[in-house]
C-alpha cells in the first residue's frame, strides 16, 4: 500500500481550505500540456479559464485591501502597488509559500526550458486556484486565501514600488542619457497565444532582450534585466 501523500490533499491542508467539489481543483492544477480533464472541463474550470477568473479576482481583492492598508495613498501610488502584487514575481513568491507546483501536473520534461515552464505553471496555477476557490466557495472564500497569502508581501513595501521601466528611465535622464528604447523582435508559439520578444536599449550601456506573454511583460523582463547591467557596470 502506497503511504505517500496525496499532493492535492496535503495542498488544500497547506492552505486551510478543503474543496467541496474536487473538480475545481483538479482543473486548476491540471496544466494544459497535461491535457484537458473532462470532468473540470465540464464544469466550465479548465485551467485557463480558472487562471483568468482568479486574476481577476485577485485584483479585486488586492484593490480592497490596499484601500484598507493605505487610505492616505492616492490613485497612483495604489496603482504602483496593485501592479507589484499582482506580477509574475509575486505569483511565485506565494507559489512556492503554498508549494503549488508540488501538486500541479504538466508535460513531462527535463532541463532549463521545462524548469522554467515548471515555475510559469506554478505561478498560473495560483491564479487558476484562486479561480477555483472562488467557483467552489464564493468570493468570500478567495478573498480570504488572498489576504492570508499576499499579507506578507504587502508589508514588504513601505512606499510604492517603481516598475523597472520606470527606473531603467529614471536612471537615463540622472546621467542625462537618451531614453530607454523598446521594439519587438518578433513572436514564439501559436497565433492565439504569442509570446512576445522585446529589446531594450540604453546608450552607452547596451541592450538586452526578453521575452513574455504580453508586450508589457516582456519590456519589463528586459528593462529589469538592462538596469542590473547598468547598475553593474557603471554604478549607481
Amino acid at each position: 500500500m502506497d503511504d505517500a501523500p496525496n499532493p492535492r490533499a496535503a495542498l488544500q491542508d497547506r492552505i486551510g481550505y478543503r474543496f467541496a467539489n474536487q473538480h475545481f481543483l483538479e482543473g486548476a492544477l491540471t496544466h494544459p500540456s497535461a491535457g484537458i480533464v473532462k470532468a473540470a472541463a465540464e464544469l466550465g474550470a479548465g485551467y485557463e479559464r480558472l487562471e483568468f477568473l482568479g486574476d481577476r479576482v485577485l485584483g479585486l481583492v488586492i484593490a480592497e485591501l490596499l484601500l484598507e492598508c493605505f487610505p492616505a495613498d492616492n490613485e497612483g501610488a495604489l496603482s504602483k502597488r496593485s501592479v507589484a502584487l499582482v506580477r509574475k514575481e509575486a505569483l511565485i513568491d506565494v507559489a512556492k509559500e503554498i508549494k503549488i507546483g508540488e501538486a500541479v501536473v504538466l508535460s513531462s520534461g527535463s532541463g532549463r526550458a521545462y524548469a522554467r515552464q515548471k515555475e510559469t505553471a506554478a505561478a498560473d496555477g495560483v491564479e487558476a486556484l484562486i479561480g477555483a476557490i472562488f467557483r467552489d466557495g464564493g468570493y468570500q472564500a478567495a478573498a480570504e486565501f488572498v489576504r492570508h497569502w499576499w499579507q506578507p508581501l504587502l508589508n514588504r513595501y513601505e512606499a510604492p514600488p517603481k516598475d523597472p521601466k520606470t527606473t531603467l528611465q529614471e536612471w537615463a535622464q540622472a546621467r542625462a542619457l537618451k531614453l530607454p528604447v523598446y521594439t519587438v523582435i518578433g513572436t514564439e508559439g501559436p497565433a492565439h497565444q504569442p509570446v512576445f520578444i522585446v529589446e531594450v536599449i540604453l546608450d552607452t550601456v547596451g541592450a538586452e532582450r526578453a521575452s513574455g506573454r504580453s508586450k508589457r511583460i516582456a519590456e519589463t523582463a528586459a528593462a529589469t534585466a538592462l538596469l542590473a547591467r547598468a547598475e553593474e557596470s557603471v554604478g549607481t
